[in-house]
């Protein structure tokens, strides 16, 4: 177990909805970069070919984020399950979606070393390719991304297995290495067309929190943001 994922007396969420709606305004924006090349249904179904034929089935999604508490297809099972290798990071640079050229958010992402808890969802048998398009169309969304999808080894109660992720050591994205605190500041400020970036690391939490998975990194930033909103004037 890394210190990471150390568990401990687990406290209340310090960010909540208020802070949420404090920190979030409306903002006109792209929702994708210009020049990506968005990914349609037939590059969508080569794709998903590619990256699980002669795979387990039903299909193993690795969940360690958004698609926790949004997985926006058809899922048979949920299984607590730690990725071996990995933890999260919020690292991706985001002037776009969830931020803006004038004030950028991060995303999340995998980043090497260490460990991290989450949920397998099994697509469920007969659902693979509206599953798999409606996955690979909000995950990767362009030509320009597609390589950021990947197997890794996780640990479930019944032993290592392998799963399908995406953003784990990203690529062909601009990364921003900054401290924790560094990273509070963006998300507590930043706003895209697609929402803030509070409310996304809320929703991941109250997930995490659901789930009865505790993440050390996870909730020092909730805390760190709730403080930097706190601190905007009303």
């Amino acid at each position: 177990m890394s210190d990471r994922e150390a568990r401990g007396p687990r406290s209340s969420l310090r960010l909540t909805e208020d802070h949420v709606r404090r920190a979030t305004r409306m903002v006109e924006g792209p929702r994708h970069k210009d020049g990506w090349h968005l990914l349609e249904d037939e590059d969508l179904d080569l794709l998903a070919e590619k990256l699980t034929q002669d795979r387990p089935r039903p299909i193993p999604i690795f969940a360690y984020g958004s698609l926790i508490w949004n997985p926006g297809f058809s899922v048979t099972a949920r299984t607590r399950a730690r990725a071996i290798g990995w933890h999260r990071q919020f690292s991706i640079d985001m002037d776009h979606f969830r931020g803006s050229p004038e004030q950028p958010g991060l995303m999340l992402a995998l980043a090497s070393g260490g460990s991290c808890e989450g949920l397998i969802l099994e697509i469920t048998p007969g659902t693979e390719t509206e599953s798999l398009r409606a996955i690979l169309r909000r995950e990767l969304v362009a030509h320009e991304l597609a390589a950021n999808a990947r197997w890794i080894t996780v640990e479930t109660a019944e032993g290592p297995s392998e799963a399908l992720t995406f953003y784990a050591d990203p690529v062909d994205l601009v990364l921003a290495h900054l401290s924790t605190q560094e990273q509070a500041l963006r998300l507590a400020r930043a706003n895209g067309v697609a929402g803030s970036c509070a409310e996304y690391l809320l929703r991941t939490a109250q997930g995490l929190e659901a789930e009865g998975i505790h993440d050390a990194y996870i909730w020092e930033l909730q805390d760190l943001v709730a403080e930097e909103i706190n601190r905007l004037p009303e």
